[in-house]
């Protein structure tokens, strides 16, 4: 075998090991919301890294409160991986902007640990969230936000849905962290 047909075989594997099997389900655009803190969130500050999001609101006394202890769960098995800190965020976007405003997000936070360095609530104008859940997302009806899925989003470094988790799957869980540690492997 020549030397150049091995580089090429290299490159070629080596290009193989950058992409994950995970499919590549449709594009988040830009959004600007508020997080717990009453702080500016944009979107601009997850480029490169991996992400996770779901939808819930604080009054909720169906599966949000659930849906709230997985994510607070998967916080603690990412924050076991210090590298995870650096590379991934976990964002839980309201679904009652009326009455989630961020002192109310910051309590409900709180309630879960959340550690802000990885985990942001986020509120923000109705239409805006609209957008993400109901057409971004499909994880909404259009006609009432509160009625909303349990399932939980996982995004790329660039934006690209790459798949959607059921919350009250027993076996979501260690699934999500297997996926998200393949994207991290991916060139952004």
């Amino acid at each position: 075998m020549t030397r150049g047909l091995l580089y090429i075989l290299l490159f070629a594997t080596a290009g193989c090991m950058l992409h994950s099997s995970l499919p590549e389900m449709g594009d988040v655009p830009a959004f600007k919301l508020t997080t717990q803190n009453g702080t500016a969130f944009s979107s601009d500050s997850l480029k490169g890294k991996v992400w996770v999001a779901d939808f819930i609101f604080t009054n909720c006394n169906g599966p949000c409160p659930r849906m709230s202890s997985q994510m607070r769960r998967l916080q603690v098995a990412l924050t076991k991986k210090p590298e995870t800190l650096n590379s991934v965020r976990l964002l839980s976007i309201t679904v009652d902007p009326q009455h989630d405003d961020p002192p109310t997000l910051l309590e409900y936070s709180g309630h879960f640990r959340a550690d802000p360095r990885l985990w942001n609530f986020l509120t923000g104008p109705e239409d805006e969230i609209r957008k993400l859940s109901v057409d971004t997302f499909h994880v909404n009806t259009a006609v009432n936000l509160l009625e909303h899925s349990t399932r939980v989003i996982l995004v790329d470094g660039k934006a690209r849905i790459r798949g959607y988790y059921e919350s009250t799957d027993a076996t979501m869980l260690n699934q999500l962290v297997e996926d998200i540690d393949k994207l991290r492997k991916e060139v952004f």
